[in-house]
């Protein structure tokens, strides 16, 4: 059986705890994520969790994300305690009236969510993005990485059309 020395997990759990509140303040997120779910996948740990994210300058906008979070074991096996896998799904629907602040309309749109996957150089992000041609809001998560970018990704929408939608700056 392996064993850890009562000393060198102090020092792991204090070195985890340090670089946890270091990586934290790096990613200040636009918008605050509230766990709503965590769903166990194996006996590592590891598990899949839910946020709920409210776009902060859309009220009425709720994005449901997962993502995949690796548990102690995992990452002592692995050696690689710092990083989490790019892996994420979204989904976002109208949870009440909608009411669009100022938002950015061109083709790159708006960060709405950024969250930490390693200490330092990858993230999970959600932008969004206003398609005027088909009066839609399109949320698109997907890894930023400082280097080898992720092809992983994912897509929502919320359609407009029809919808009794306040734009605070008028209507583009």
């Amino acid at each position: 059986m392996f064993m850890i020395s009562k000393s060198i997990r102090s020092t792991l759990c204090a070195g985890l705890v340090a670089a946890s509140c270091l990586a934290s303040p790096l990613y200040a997120t636009a918008a605050l994520a509230d766990q709503v779910g965590e769903v166990g996948v194996d006996w590592l740990g590891n598990d899949i969790l839910i946020d709920a994210v409210a776009d902060p300058k859309v009220k009425g906008v709720t994005c449901h994300v997962a993502y995949f979070d690796r548990g102690i074991i995992d990452r002592l096996q692995k050696g690689n305690w710092f990083e989490d896998p790019s892996n994420a799904s979204i989904a976002c629907r109208q949870t009440g009236p909608i009411s669009i602040g100022d938002i950015d309309l061109d083709e790159n749109g708006d960060v709405v969510f950024k969250e930490s996957r390693s200490l330092v150089f990858k993230s999970l992000v959600v932008n969004r993005i206003y398609d005027k041609e088909n009066d839609t809001l399109i949320y698109l998560i997907n890894s930023q990485q400082v280097q080898d970018g992720s092809a992983k990704m994912a897509i929502s929408t919320v359609p407009l059309y029809g919808q009794e939608v306040v734009w605070e700056n008028g209507k583009p």
